[in-house]
């Protein structure tokens, strides 16, 4: 599967759910843009989420089996390929502080990587992005959402719940590779 959008141009992309968003705390206008998998923000929003989530995760005091860190990160990479949409929510000089994925994982919609800024946590930027994905989606004909989050990471899960994501059984990747997952679907289209 490819973006629904080619690299972002220098003006931003506003979506439909743009009057949703909150002003940054920096007062600036605040816009919900697709991009590509490789827009350097989305780069480097994903590589802080990365160290965040290895502070948050790493026990100093424990060395890893070099299989078991291969198996994790195998079971969290995105293939570009796998891609339906790539969601930043920007600042009026295109800085990105929000981010979320929609890949195709067998099948599946999944939403991955999704991070906001720590300057900017706490004003329902969270909730945005989540919006924009559904949004994006049930466009795309998706009967429901499915997620992985982890056990240390309590205000994703507050999220989530919030908007109406409902627990699930840990699903593959994750059963053997991270078994600290914490999974939600949320259904989309009434069956």
């Amino acid at each position: 599967m490819t973006n629904a959008a080619p690299p972002a141009p220098v003006s931003p992309q506003p979506s439909a759910h743009e009057a949703g968003v909150p002003a940054a705390s920096s007062g600036a206008a605040l816009h919900v843009q697709h991009v590509a998998w490789d827009d350097p923000r989305a780069l480097e929003l994903r590589a802080r989420m990365d160290a965040e989530m290895n502070e948050r995760y790493s026990d100093p005091h424990v060395v890893e089996d070099p299989a078991v860190t291969a198996a994790r990160d195998d079971a969290l990479r995105v293939h570009p390929e796998q891609v339906h949409a790539t969601v930043l929510v920007t600042d009026d000089a295109g800085r990105a502080v929000a981010h979320a994925v929609l890949r195709d994982l067998d099948g599946e919609w999944e939403v991955k990587r999704v991070i906001v800024d720590s300057t900017e946590r706490g004003r329902g930027l969270g909730r945005v992005l989540m919006a924009e994905v559904e949004a994006v989606a049930r466009a795309g004909g998706a009967p429901r959402l499915i997620l992985q989050t982890g056990d240390r990471q309590p205000e994703a899960v507050r999220l989530y719940e919030r908007v109406g994501y409902r627990p699930i059984p840990t699903y593959e990747p994750y059963v053997e590779a991270l078994p600290n997952s914490i999974c939600f679907e949320k259904v989309l289209v009434a069956l």
